[in-house]
């Protein structure tokens, strides 16, 4: 037997040995319960101790607390209807998977994927989606609920393993979350809490938002690359011996030719689709644009064209989906209509009920601050470690690829570790842009292999429509190939880049002071 085989062989008997112990924890809202459930032990025992952490935004001792005491607990049950409506990725979910589901049951989408199918050249299937996947994070958590379970619907068409589709759009959404060759609103959180934390050590200094854009870029092609690679040559292989489609045929794409009814009524719902991006567009750019925020800017958190991103996936799909299902004959009147949106909502049950475990254990792991012990203890073992910047880069993303597992907010990590990280690595030389470019490296890669990602239980959730035996197991050993590989090569990549010289991005430094 080849290296190459025996290799193999290895790899596939550790992703067995993880999906068998994964999918032997229990169903995902029991387990998120257990975890409730632990995090009150927890905080209970650890309540009261002083781990000697010092927040480093507050300058307060870091404490734990202890949420089985009766006020604490009394507020979590008087709060917990709220906590489960307050769920971010709940009303993203459902807002846009009633328009996403009209155009599917209209047969819009279908129609669309055969016609793109019929232009993609079959190799380049897995690439093109992860480069979608990539861009869409600019339209926030739009990747989730439309890329990620299109992938699977795309692969299936195609006569590919649909699991394959879906790891490779996850891959691309999650995993690549800090790859974009077009700019979006994260870029100008990150840099603002880096600009706070570098004025801890210079008062004086400036950062632009825009300060890690090139290396984003560039590490877009690194994304696609190793994604391309591990779903044709790993991923896919090992599904078409252990994951048997078994899913509901009537769920399932269907793989007719597209009629010319079918054609006419595409096009003209693509045309409508159009109209209404092109008035998006001129809403957007007209002067005084109520769209963006008080200071014009159209891509900021605070912009009304951010925040109403999930309600235009909605109208972009379920008037174009009424077009074509009432000019196809999908549709024949509008009860079918109604009918479609809740048939999406069916589809989502399960869903919400993971969703709600999910929401309570998320904002009692909050509340406890034991996330926030974890990032502060783990920032303090690194910086004492006082090893080489460089050194540090790498140790930093491995810390942070760590504590994504289980404090999923990238803005949320990264105000607690720049005010350590930043400062402590400029006075070694460092600039801070280099330091939040390494921080989104690892903020990224680990993405997609915890199950604290609000939004996992969904993606299990597609993989269930086409196998009904996948479990957390299953989705974890599918995705572990993408984060240790895209860990250990984005990490090289970044240090290569740093070594060549290569700008991180616009007037952006690798050296501190600059010049």
């Amino acid at each position: 037997m080849s290296g190459s085989q025996e290799s193999s062989t290895l790899l596939n008997r550790i992703l067995d040995k993880v999906e068998r112990v994964g999918n032997k924890l229990p169903d995902p809202a029991v387990m998120f319960f257990g975890l409730l459930v632990i995090v009150w032990v927890l905080s209970y025992l650890l309540a009261g101790i002083n781990f000697n952490a010092i927040h480093p935004l507050t300058g307060n001792n870091v404490e734990i607390t202890n949420l089985l005491a009766g006020d604490k607990m009394a507020d979590f049950l008087a709060n917990m209807v709220n906590t489960f409506m307050g769920f971010a990725p709940l009303g993203v979910v459902l807002v846009a998977m009633l328009g996403v589901g009209v155009a599917e049951r209209s047969g819009f989408i279908n129609v669309a994927i055969k016609l793109m199918l019929n232009v993609t050249p079959k190799m380049l299937l897995t690439p093109v989606l992860i480069l979608i996947a990539i861009v869409s994070h600019t339209a926030v958590d739009a990747g989730y609920v439309l890329v990620i379970p299109l992938g699977g619907v795309i692969f299936y068409a195609a006569g590919r393993h649909p699991l394959a589709g879906i790891a490779a759009a996850f891959a691309g959404v999650s995993g690549g979350f800090s790859a974009n060759f077009v700019p979006s609103a994260i870029d100008p959180l990150l840099q603002g809490y880096t600009l706070a934390a570098a004025q801890i050590y210079d008062p004086s200094i400036q950062l632009n938002p825009l300060n890690n854009y090139f290396f984003t870029a560039a590490s877009s092609l690194v994304v696609v690359a190793v994604g391309w690679f591990l779903t044709d040559k790993v991923i896919e292989p090992r599904l078409k011996k252990t994951a048997t489609i078994d899913g509901d045929q009537e769920d399932m794409p269907v793989l007719d030719d597209v009629t010319p009814r079918d054609r006419k009524a595409f096009y003209a719902a693509t045309l409508t689709m159009v109209l209404g991006l092109v008035a998006l567009f001129f809403a957007a750019t007209a002067e005084n644009t109520p769209l963006a925020d008080p200071t014009g800017e159209l891509k900021s958190f605070a912009a009304p064209l951010m925040q109403m991103i999930v309600p235009l996936i909605f109208l972009l799909f379920i008037v174009p989906g009424i077009v074509h299902g009432y000019i196809s004959g999908n549709f024949k009147n509008s009860q079918d209509v109604i009918k479609a949106m809740s048939k999406s909502m069916e589809d989502m049950a399960y869903y919400m009920v993971m969703a709600f475990f999910c929401a309570l254990f998320i904002k009692a792991f909050g509340d406890s601050n034991l996330g926030t012990l974890l990032s502060i203890k783990g920032a303090q073992f690194l910086s004492s470690l006082q090893l080489s910047g460089g050194v540090t880069m790498v140790g930093l993303i491995m810390l942070v690829a760590f504590i994504n597992l289980f404090l999923g907010s990238s803005s949320a990590k990264w105000a607690l570790l720049s005010p350590i990280f930043v400062p402590m690595l400029m006075q070694l030389g460092y600039s801070p842009d280099l330091t939040q470019a390494a921080y989104r490296v690892g903020d990224s890669v680990s993405n997609i292999i915890t199950p604290l990602l609000p939004y996992f239980p969904l993606v299990v959730l597609y993989c269930q429509r086409y196998v009904k035996g996948t479990g957390i197991g299953s989705l974890v050993a599918m995705m572990l190939p993408f984060t240790f590989t895209l860990l250990i090569l984005w990490s090289a990549f970044l240090i290569i880049y740093w070594m060549i010289g290569f700008p991180l991005g616009i007037q952006a430094n690798y050296i501190y002071p600059a010049g």
